[in-house]
């Protein structure tokens, strides 16, 4: 018996079905069986071409999505079963992923639920909504949840195919779930009707929502039976108040969001308002309080089936918004006149060869290379006085003393006009003119694994919101890109086509990694709480594209069970994910996981850490330079090359043992694999390649040829790797 029947079914109208088993064929997984309900001749033939490793199930044209589902579902033997539309997708490795999962649970979990991304005819690769929702309970640990205790579970979108079932458990409810029943209340009726259920909150399913004016306009019966499949769920929760309570809110929003915002004629308008109206009435919880504000009126016009009412309601908010539209563009308008001017005015004059501006991180204060460049400059040219320009909100935890501007004020806009140096580790806005007289330092921020610039063109969940002809206009303001590794080069010059030069003097924040002492590395870890003689592993994972929030990978407090009391976890968020709870709070206090998020800069913590484990991040090409052990963990390498895109198998030239699984994980960090003999030998090949130029010297060589002038060949040589010595051990330190 296998552990997972993939159960392909549902008309196929958009040659989606082709694309979907070539994905499956190229990814197979041994515990996992592949059935198709093919809907139609056609159907039939392009699973066919996929046999024996695919089970065929021929239906006739017009099977409708219920009895296909029925029929898939008769023919797979395996223990858990996810339905996939023919017409949307599962990206790579998501069945092995869920295989594994499910492997791994109770048998009173009846419903694993999943997180997707979302694809549309613009756009691939979309985070779901639902990222943050199963991020919250998957804070509760990956045990199995009683739904009552977990109401909220039922906003996930209802999509079927993000709900992998018990077949024991779809079988007994197979009838009710199918009979006249439509997708949406299969999905939502399947959480109330499991005994628990699991969540995996990483996106191993693919939307395809079609193009609304592709489809068939939708007939009055279709805008009532929205109505109807809330009552019939309500019914289901009767006597279960967490639940019901979460479904009458889902039934009176969505029923109030299909009125506002579906052209329906006037009749079937009405009278949807009107069933709508009843059912709202009828099943309103007891104790239900609306919610304060505009919503809670228009829940209490609804109430009412006050339809002429609402429609009123409507048009005044149309022109309230229009008119309050109005007044903000035109303050923002003349807010941008004003500024503009300032920085216009500022433009005119000499720029100042005294003054260098620096951002890091979108504004985010100092860090990175930036911070190391003005540190140096602080030391080989004191006359020159650096600025940083820094969010608000970023400001209280700058370094004291430290001259800042905050963007959007007056002062900001003339200092970026005066200063004749500009580094950044990403870029300036598009506004900041490039002047002749200045000099634009390009740092970056990591040693591109995944792709970059240019390169995310075909990656469309990476490319997301990117301009890149304004992308370009910017790179074309560069004058120097630094660059800690040949590969580096070869990528930026490939990514960002302009006539920059490059300054293959390595990366001047790694410079630590190299003049570091034991002194050093003892405060750092005394500072963090780490005992003399543990064991520091810091776990450091990237962000990923196509999820909308950021949950650990993996079972921490069980890893850290597992490795013992000698050991402790640092573990450390992507930054993109700064602002949102962190999923750590409740194992902050055990002393075995130490959540180091916020923390910085991060060079202490990688000097601070016995070993290493990532995914995908660039922090493994900086950690390198200390020649200590590193342990990828990639859980999910095929989903994460195919939506972002890679330069290189990381999998074939990893810098030591890789991890697919917890379970390989644990087993690599609790024997002597995370530093045995090939562990050594893959650290060393993979430092031959991305530390290159890194030797403490970095920083100096910069400042000495951007700001100082000087030749090439006047900077300090980088030595062969041999022949340099990193930071001591914190066994060593110790």
């Amino acid at each position: 018996m296998p552990e997972l029947s993939v159960v392909v079914h549902g008309p196929d109208t958009q040659d989606h079905l082709t694309g979907l088993l070539a994905s499956l064929a190229a990814h197979p997984h041994p515990d996992t069986e592949v059935v198709v309900a093919a809907v139609g001749d056609w159907a039939r033939e392009a699973a066919e071409r996929h046999t024996p490793a695919v089970e065929v199930v021929p239906l006739p044209d017009g099977t409708d999505g219920a009895a296909s589902r029925a029929a898939g579902a008769a023919r797979a033997t395996g223990r858990w079963l996810h339905f996939v539309r023919a017409e949307d997708g599962l990206p790579a490795g998501a069945p092995r992923t869920v295989a594994e999962h499910t492997a791994a649970l109770p048998d009173q979990a009846d419903v694993l639920l999943l997180d997707h991304v979302r694809s549309t005819w613009r756009t691939s690769g979309l985070p779901s909504p639902d990222g943050p929702l199963l991020a919250r309970a998957g804070r509760a640990g990956r045990a199995p949840l009683a739904l009552d205790e977990h109401a909220p579970l039922l906003r996930a979108a209802p999509l079927l195919g993000t709900r992998v079932v018990r077949a024991a458990f779809w079988r007994a409810h197979a009838q009710f779930l199918t009979s006249g029943r439509d997708e949406p209340f299969a999905a939502r009726a399947a959480l109330l009707l499991a005994d628990r259920v699991a969540t995996l909150p990483h996106p191993a399913y693919e939307h395809r929502p079609p193009r609304p004016e592709s489809l068939p306009p939708v007939t009055a019966e279709q805008h009532y039976a929205l109505v109807d499949r809330y009552e019939a769920l309500l019914d289901l929760a009767r006597g279960r108040p967490a639940p019901y309570a979460v479904l009458y809110d889902l039934m009176v929003r969505d029923c109030l969001r299909t009125f506002v915002r579906t052209a329906m004629p006037e009749p079937v308008a009405r009278e949807f308002f009107r069933r709508a109206s009843l059912a709202a009435l009828r099943r309103r919880p007891e104790g239900y309080l609306r919610p304060p504000g505009p919503e809670g009126l228009r829940r209490s016009l609804l109430e009412e089936g006050a339809y002429t009412k609402y429609r009123a309601f409507q048009a005044a908010n149309k022109a309230r918004r229009a008119v309050r539209g109005t007044v903000r563009t035109r303050r923002r308008q003349a807010a941008a006149l004003l500024r503009d001017h300032h920085y216009r005015r500022a433009l005119t004059a000499p720029a100042d060869p005294r003054l260098a501006v620096f951002s890091a991180y979108w504004n985010r204060g100092v860090a990175c290379n930036p911070a190391a460049i003005a540190a140096k400059l602080g030391e080989l040219a004191p006359w020159i006085r650096p600025v940083w320009v820094v969010n608000a909100a970023d400001a209280a935890l700058l370094p004291p003393g430290t001259d800042h501007v905050v963007p959007g004020t007056r002062r900001c806009a003339e200092v970026l006009a005066s200063a004749t140096y500009l580094v950044n580790n990403v870029n300036f806005p598009n506004s900041v003119v490039k002047r002749p007289d200045a000099v634009h330092l390009q740092t970056h921020h990591g040693t591109p694994l995944k792709r970059m610039g240019l390169d995310q063109l075909p990656y469309p969940a990476a490319a997301r919101g990117l301009d890149f002809q304004a992308l370009l206009e910017r790179v074309d303001k560069w004058d120097f890109s630094v660059s800690a590794n040949s590969h580096s080069t070869r990528m930026w010059r490939r990514a960002y086509p302009s006539r920059w030069v490059s300054l293959d003097h390595g990366y001047p924040r790694n410079d630590v990694y190299y003049t570091a002492r034991a002194a050093d590395i003892r405060a750092i870890r005394a500072r963090l709480g780490i005992a003399p003689g543990r064991r520091a592993v810091l776990y450091a994972p990237t962000h990923r594209d196509y999820e909308a929030g950021w949950t650990p990978r993996l079972d921490l407090a069980a890893l850290a069970g597992h490795l013992g009391e000698e050991t402790v976890l640092l573990v450390r968020a992507h930054y993109f994910y700064g602002s949102a709870p962190s999923p750590l709070t409740g194992l902050r206090r055990t002393g075995r996981v130490i959540d180091v998020s916020p923390y910085e800069p991060v060079e202490d913590l990688c000097l601070a850490a016995d070993a290493l484990v990532t995914d995908y991040s660039s922090i493994m090409f900086d950690y390198a330079n200390l020649d200590r052990p590193i342990v990828i963990h990639a859980d999910d390498w095929e989903i994460y090359r195919e939506t972002r895109g890679v330069y290189f198998d990381l999998l074939a030239e990893p810098p030591g043992p890789v991890a697919r699984t917890q379970a390989d994980l644990t087993e690599i960090l609790t024997t002597d694999a995370w530093r045995d003999a090939t562990a050594t030998k893959a650290r060393a090949a993979f430092r031959r390649r991305f530390c290159e130029y890194d030797d403490g010297r970095a920083a100096e060589r910069v400042v000495r040829r951007v700001f100082l002038g000087q030749d090439e060949d006047a900077l300090p040589p980088v030595p062969p790797l041999a022949e340099r010595t990193p930071a001591p051990t914190p066994e060593e330190a110790a």
